[in-house]
Order: C-alpha cells, then sequence, then structure tokens
C-alpha cells in the first residue's frame, strides 16, 4: 500500500493529468469529440467553429482597445435594412465574419441582420454546403459604455442550387440548424455552441489564444428567480405581458436582470435559471427580434440544455419565417419559468 506522501503526490498527478487535459480541449477537438468520427462533415463542423471562433477573437481584441482608438465606438449616421441605427463596431463585425469565412471553402452564403440579402461566396459555391446566419453585435446600444455585447450565430446546411439567390432554402423551421451557438464578449470572452448534442462553453485564454473547454453538458436549472425584460415599454405590451410583469412584483423571490445586451441576459438565464422575455407590442406584435439570425439559434441552445422558447402560442424552432428577415415575440428560459409566462398569456386570451 503507498504511503501517504506516495498517495497525495499520485493524487497530484491525478489533478495535474485531468487539469492539462482540460487545458488541451479546444473547441475544434472539442467538436469532432461530438461527432465521434473524423467524417467529412466532422471536419467540416470542426473547422467552421474555428473560424468562428477566429472572428470571436477579431471582435474581442477590438473591443479590448476599442477606448483607445479612433473610428470605433459611435453610430456610423447610416441605417440597417431593419431601419435601426449602425453602430461602428456592427459594421466592423459583420465586416469581421465575411473576411474569415471568404478564404474558407465552407460556406457558400453568410446572412446577416445586417444585410438586406445573404453575401454569396461565388468560388465557395461549388464546394461550400454550408450557409452561416449571424448577428454579428447583439447589444451594439452598450459599446460606447463599455458593457457586454454579444455575437449570435447558426449553421445551415445548404439546400439546393439557390440560382436565384433568393435563398428560399432557408425559409424553414430552425430545427433545421445543425449547429448554433453565442460568443459573449465580457470580464471574459466566452463561446457557448451545440450541435444537437448538449450545450458546451468555452473561455478564450488570451495567453494561448484559444478557446478552452470551460463546462460541457450545460444544463438549465428548471426554474430560476432571475426575470429579464425591458420594463420601458410596459404600456406598450398586450395586458397579459403586463399582468406576468405584475405578478412577479408582488411576489416574493423575483429579481429583475436586465443588460440592454441579448446574449449577456440569456447566459445569465442558461446558467442561474430564470426567463427572458422580448414581446411584441400592440403597435409592432412581432416584436424586434430576427427569427433567423436572434432567436432560432438561441432556441436551439436553450432547448439543448432542457429549457423552453417560445412566441407565446408556438416553440420558436417550429416557426416557418416568410421572409429572411422575419422578427417573432420571444419567451425563453427554464421550462417553469416559461410555462409561467405561458399561462398568462393563454387566460389573457
Amino acid at each position: 500500500m503507498a504511503s501517504l506522501p506516495q498517495q497525495a503526490e499520485l493524487f497530484e498527478d491525478e489533478a495535474a493529468d485531468r487539469s492539462l487535459d482540460r487545458d488541451c480541449t479546444t473547441l475544434s477537438r472539442h467538436v469532432l469529440q461530438q461527432c465521434q468520427n473524423f467524417s467529412a462533415e466532422a471536419q467540416d463542423l470542426s473547422a467552421l467553429m474555428n473560424r468562428i471562433a477566429l472572428a470571436g477573437k477579431l471582435v474581442a481584441r477590438r473591443l479590448s482597445r476599442a477606448g483607445l482608438m479612433e473610428g470605433v465606438l459611435g453610430f456610423t449616421g447610416e441605417v440597417n435594412v431593419q431601419g435601426e441605427s449602425v453602430k461602428k463596431m456592427d459594421v466592423y463585425a459583420n465586416d469581421v465574419f465575411i473576411s474569415v469565412f471568404k478564404q474558407s471553402g465552407l460556406v457558400c452564403r453568410l446572412a446577416s441582420e445586417e444585410m438586406e440579402k445573404p453575401y454569396y461566396i461565388p468560388e465557395n459555391c461549388p464546394i461550400g454546403r454550408y450557409t452561416l446566419l449571424y448577428d454579428p453585435i447583439d447589444g451594439s446600444s452598450n459599446t460606447d459604455t463599455n458593457l457586454s455585447l454579444g455575437s449570435i450565430f447558426a449553421i445551415r446546411k445548404q439546400e439546393g442550387d439557390d440560382l436565384d439567390g433568393q435563398a428560399k432554402d432557408l425559409l424553414v423551421a430552425g430545427r433545421n440548424q445543425i449547429a448554433a451557438g453565442y460568443i459573449l464578449y465580457g470580464p471574459s470572452t466566452m463561446l457557448v455552441y451545440t450541435i444537437g448534442k448538449g450545450v458546451h462553453s468555452f473561455t478564450l485564454d488570451p495567453s494561448l489564444g484559444e478557446f478552452i473547454l470551460t463546462e460541457e453538458n450545460m444544463k438549465i436549472p428548471s426554474h430560476g428567480a432571475v426575470y429579464s425584460v425591458n420594463e420601458g415599454n410596459f404600456w406598450q405590451w398586450d395586458e397579459s405581458i403586463r399582468e406576468y410583469v405584475r405578478y412577479v412584483h408582488r411576489t416574493e423571490g423575483y429579481s429583475a436582470r436586465y443588460s440592454g445586451a441579448m446574449v449577456s441576459d440569456i447566459h445569465r438565464v442558461l446558467v442561474q435559471g430564470g426567463v427572458f422575455l422580448y414581446p411584441g407590442t400592440i403597435e409592432k406584435p412581432d416584436g424586434k427580434l430576427r427569427l433567423l439570425y436572434e432567436t432560432a439559434p438561441l432556441a436551439y441552445i436553450i432547448e439543448q440544455a432542457g429549457g423552453r422558447a417560445t412566441n407565446g402560442h408556438k416553440n420558436i424552432l417550429d416557426l416557418v419565417p416568410s421572409k429572411l428577415h422575419q422578427r417573432t415575440p420571444l419567451i425563453i428560459g427554464s421550462p417553469q419559468d416559461v410555462a409561467k409566462v405561458e399561462s398568462f398569456i393563454q387566460n389573457g386570451h
């Protein structure tokens, strides 16, 4: 039998091995492990995720130096296809994703909420079997105040030749996504992804320049104390949503948290439980969030973690868009908390 000092040494060696193994689990390696093979599709997914990670690193580097560089902060003076004012970081981040994927040979199209039509890469189209959908900067209003921001992404297989450039094969339910995730730019830069086999988080190690595995198979709590919603819109909501907010106001144990960056708020809900709401308004019943670029990717992640995402009447992943920039209300988070919001909606109609 080993002596106590020998046992302690063995324990330290095992702990060091586990730590080293964790430090060596990079994003691209993890994707291949998830696929459990080295098929062409598995290698494509690993390479796609590696490119997304590179885009995240470039955006994170830019944000970390934003206050020191000219031409990074503020508005461009232009509006996007949604009629919203465009921040300089929106433009930069959108260009980053295009540049990173242009020479990849992996994707034929990139579709972004910042572009009216998909961006085609003709030289990739014979071989690039995938489309990247993304919101380059979520919460760009936080840029000038040094608060959290995010990027949201989804990968879909290209269906058909798309010869007319209308990308009609993207107008299908969100369950057709083969991967989705987000990058959170906060005190550390995190990347969370799923390929339909659980939800996994990675943290950017600046000394290595790699996203390193932080947590595997994340599970959202069935109930949480946090509700996250912009209560400044209270009087613009349907009465059923107002009734829900009145309920949490008078019920002990709830805490309001709202950052202005949806990725940040949903990451909190994923980790701690609770619910995030972005309802439609009386004037704009479809709300603000884009189905293809925001709500469907986030719904895929939350469902894979054991949560739920709905527009109040139907699961987000079952919604079929009629146009690329279709919007939808969103209620997303812990299953019990989403069900509570739904109960108010059902009782209000």
